[in-house]
């Protein structure tokens, strides 16, 4: 097995010779790279506006910021952050996105741009073992079409009857994919299998469960929802139950898996994703039915999330999509049911507000009706209307609160001034933070200046509370590995010890080393020495003695020469078990992936300084050439021992 050259220029020639990566065959990745835009791609996950000279900005998907420094160039079809670094091409986006392997994001662009795929060593796509990934959505794919089938059967009259009592006609039910799911246990395994899934493949899409006697339906007597990412894949299901013999929840989700990961999917966004950019806001609802009341009604920037409470991960996904930047120009619309429990999810939302820049709101029903109820009660205006009536989720999350306590009494006043103090200056906002101090004054019957120190007070509070302790402010903060130019000591060690006593399994990785691989100046100078000795002139016991005594020969001195026999001793760390050659190529591996690392980081920093639309073509040029050092990096840490960089 051979190494990749490590030059900027030339490594990329030979790189397939060492590290196998998925067998499609280049010309097709080429035509996949040529037809797959990179702004309709980004665009499906950041919420682009133009920059200047033909390409785009937005919101990093890889880190949180305020302000976008996201920028995507289609005509040299590259993305770049200049606030983390990142950068690639669409392949690279997204595998980084959805976190997806190579051959993965080359198989999912390639059916979407509509590129037919070829592989090489004679393996024909039909009978290629595609990603898990892959594999899993057309899983769920097959499952969603068995469901919508389901739903015109004789055993589907109840599920159409609870359609109907909704307020959902055929068409309705059609555009949104809602199906049945049969009584019967194994209904749709046996429709998977017949469609040559295996069994560990429905398990891991979560589309069965297992048992004692094997596996069985997961969802059987129920409505189905197909819940699908961004990109219109179906990663889950959601479901409700219809039969009063059903012993399950009302509501039952896909597990979590390698697809569906509660915390950051959100039902109907797929529909909802461009009406959501371009008119800057977004509808959060409570459940599936109330999705489809509001689209149906024309609020079509409604979402829900899917058995769990709207967290940090959803508020990421918004935010993207909300272009939710520091011009404070979007909203967040949170609808609750009007009883107990929906006011509480709504002071649990008050939690997210400030992971906004957009404006937050909450609209709630004066008779408590969720959307789905008041579309059937007053129709598709009272859905329009439920959203126009918003209050800011401030005054709502602080009326709320102060409906805790007897604001008749002094105590309850005084009570209420201590649980709302802080609610107001958690504001960002001064000039917001002053006007509802004085409304707060207002609601309680209290000078303002008495509510203006109340709240003054809570801001000192906080800041003593979030105050790190000594020890944690004395402790030094090491910088990212990427612009620390990391070394590890032990990995340039090993690297010595397996030149030293294995040079015919690493010899081409040897010849491919650069000075910069090694940053420990013993290492280095043990290092160059071998180089000077040459290779080995056979593999045996005597030829390898030869060697090592022109390897002694050449170093510098007395000190690097101890060194060498001291490496030339000490017992490899292979673990029982572990082929020697995969080891000792696992460690020139990560002493590449480290030097690779050290090159990456003053890219960056020129990339970072170059403005990238006066200086499009050395941009252009230096972004090839991360482009090249990310991919060799990738491709490197796949055969590494080791903590990646």
């Amino acid at each position: 097995m051979s190494p990749l050259c490590v030059g900027t220029d030339a490594w990329s020639a030979d790189r397939r010779r060492i590290v196998a990566v998925a067998k499609i065959r280049a010309e097709d990745i080429g035509e996949v790279r040529e037809r797959a835009r990179i702004d309709e791609v980004v665009a499906q996950t950041v919420a682009l506006k133009p920059a200047g000279g033909g390409s785009f900005k937005g919101l990093c998907p890889f880190h949180d910021e305020r302000s976008p420094s996201f920028h995507v160039s289609p005509s040299k079809g590259l993305w770049y952050c200049f606030g983390c670094g990142e950068g690639g091409d669409t392949i690279d986006f997204l595998m980084r996105v959805e976190a997806l392997s190579f051959a993965e994001a080359v198989e999912k662009l390639a059916g979407q741009f509509g590129v037919e795929l070829h592989y090489e060593e004679g393996s024909a796509a039909p009978g290629r073992q595609q990603g898990q990934r892959t594999r899993l959505v057309a899983v769920n794919t097959a499952a969603a079409e068995f469901f919508v089938r389901q739903l015109a059967g004789d055993e589907a009259g109840p599920a159409r009857e609870f359609l109907a009592s909704r307020g959902f006609d055929e068409q309705a039910v059609r555009h949104f994919g809602v199906g049945y799911a049969p009584r019967s246990w194994d209904a749709l395994t046996k429709v998977l299998r017949g469609r040559g899934f295996r069994e560990d493949e429905l398990l891991a899409a979560g589309v069965v469960s297992q048992g004692n006697r094997g596996v069985y339906d997961r969802f059987r007597g129920r409505v189905i929802w197909p819940i699908r990412d961004l990109s219109a894949d179906v990663v889950g299901f959601g479901a409700r139950r219809l039969f009063d013999d059903d012993q399950g929840p009302k509501y039952l989700n896909t597990p979590e898996t390698p697809l569906y990961k509660k915390s950051r999917v959100l039902y109907g966004l797929d529909l909802a994703r461009q009406a959501i950019a371009k008119g800057q806001q977004a509808v959060l609802v409570e459940g599936y039915t109330d999705v489809m009341a509001c689209h149906l009604a024309g609020v079509t920037t409604a979402v829900a999330t899917c058995g769990t409470s709207f967290g940090e991960d959803h508020v990421k996904v918004l935010r993207r999509l909300l272009m939710d930047d520091d011009a404070m120009r979007g909203e967040v619309i949170f609808t609750f049911d009007g009883d107990a429990a929906g006011r509480k999810a709504a002071l649990r939302a008050f939690g997210t507000d400030q992971s906004f820049v957009a404006q937050t709101y909450v609209a709630v029903q004066p008779d408590g009706l969720d959307p789905c109820d008041a579309r059937l009660a007053g129709g598709d205006e009272a859905v329009r209307a439920l959203v126009a009536g918003r209050v800011p989720m401030f005054e709502f999350a602080i009326r709320a609160a102060l409906e805790d306590h007897n604001l008749d009494q002094a105590e309850g006043r005084v009570a209420a001034l201590r649980a709302t103090a802080p609610m107001v200056q958690s504001m960002r906002d001064v000039a917001l933070r002053d006007e509802y101090a004085a409304r707060l004054a207002g609601w309680l019957g209290m000078e303002q200046s008495r509510v203006a120190s109340a709240v003054r007070q809570a801001g000192a509070k906080a800041n003593r509370q979030h105050r790190p302790p000594p020890s944690e402010v004395s402790e030094p903060r090491r910088p990212p590995a990427d612009t620390d130019a990391p070394a590890d000591p032990r990995v340039e060690r090993q690297a010595v010890q397996v030149m030293l006593q294995r040079p015919d399994l690493v010899w081409e990785w040897v010849a491919a080393t650069e000075d910069s691989a090694f940053v420990d100046s013993a290492c280095a100078a043990v290092f160059r020495a071998v180089r000077e000795a040459g290779e080995p002139e056979g593999d045996d016991e005597a030829a390898l003695r030869g060697w090592l005594d022109r390897v002694l020969a050449a170093a510098d001195d007395d000190r690097v020469r101890l060194e060498i026999r001291r490496w030339s001793v000490l017992t490899l760390p292979i673990s029982n078990g572990v082929d020697p050659a995969a080891y000792a190529q696992g460690v020139m591996a990560r002493l590449h992936e480290l030097d690779v690392t050290r090159r990456i980081a003053p890219l960056k920093g020129r990339l970072a300084r170059l403005d990238v639309v006066k200086e499009s073509e050395q941009f252009a040029d230096l972004m090839a050439q991360l482009m090249d050092l990310e991919n060799y990096r990738r491709e490197l840490g796949e055969l590494a021992i080791g903590e990646a960089p």
